[in-house]
């Protein structure tokens, strides 16, 4: 039996177990993971913090706990993408070659840049940003800071892979790709660590110092790993702040 027919023919509560399970480890390896990195590149002199602030005194407190409702959010979700299979509004194939997987993730990971940047702009207008006020809290980002957000922002930014679910019929270990690269990248973002100093704002590699832009200027940089969304729209945010 292929993967994707084992996921379909599990029970409504068997999935969102899995997804509580799957979000939750998602999260803290990702949080242990990018600190231990981060700690260990700053002994070794490369890269550079970008923030050298404290942290707020409840910061990271608050951190787990809004990203332990996102988790929910995420977890409990994957019941919709299930649905969808047993409704017959989407299929998965059986099979598909290592070149048509590598398409299909690539897509996903525009499509990805571009679901964001449009949910993520539209967080920052009047009417939404009380939900993305609770992210912004914290000014000077950490690895914990990745999921932390509104439960409301959670389902916006967590419907991803709902339409492309509609178009197109996926191999299941492409839509599962998503969540796990979408937590590596955004994991980076918010690592408040300049990996790669030389390279410039735009370049694919400065994704941590792009993010840690947004946080420090708030209106530009609504992309996700990618800046193209940013060019195309022209909100870019340009000038970087120093270490403080």
């Amino acid at each position: 039996m292929d993967t994707g027919t084992w996921f379909s023919q599990l029970s409504a509560w068997q999935v969102m177990a899995l997804g509580l399970v799957f979000f939750g480890g998602l999260y803290c390896l990702g949080g242990w993971g990018m600190s231990a990195l981060t700690r260990t590149l700053a002994r070794l002199g490369i890269g550079r913090p970008l923030d050298t602030r404290a942290l707020k005194p409840d910061q990271l407190r608050r951190e787990w706990r809004q990203s332990f409702h996102s988790v929910l959010v995420f977890g409990l979700g994957m019941v919709v993408p299930w649905g969808f299979l047993q409704l017959g509004w989407a299929h998965l194939t059986p099979s598909a070659s290592a070149g048509r997987i590598a398409l299909e993730i690539a897509a996903l990971l525009i499509w990805n840049d571009v679901h964001f940047w449009i949910n993520h702009r539209l967080l920052h207008t009047r009417r939404l940003l009380r939900f993305h006020g609770d992210h912004h809290r914290s000014v000077v980002t950490t690895p914990w800071s990745t999921y932390s957000f509104h439960p409301i922002e959670a389902m916006m930014l967590g419907n991803v892979i709902l339409l492309p679910m509609l178009v197109h019929d996926f191999y299941f270990w492409s839509l599962a790709s998503v969540p796990v690269l979408s937590l590596l990248l955004n994991v980076i973002g918010h690592a408040n660590y300049d990996f790669f100093p030389s390279v410039s704002d735009t370049h694919p590699l400065a994704a941590s110092r792009r993010h840690h832009l947004h946080h420090a200027r708030p209106a530009g940089n609504y992309g996700f790993a990618l800046a193209f969304m940013d060019r195309i729209m022209r909100t870019q945010v340009k000038t970087a702040p120093g270490p403080r």
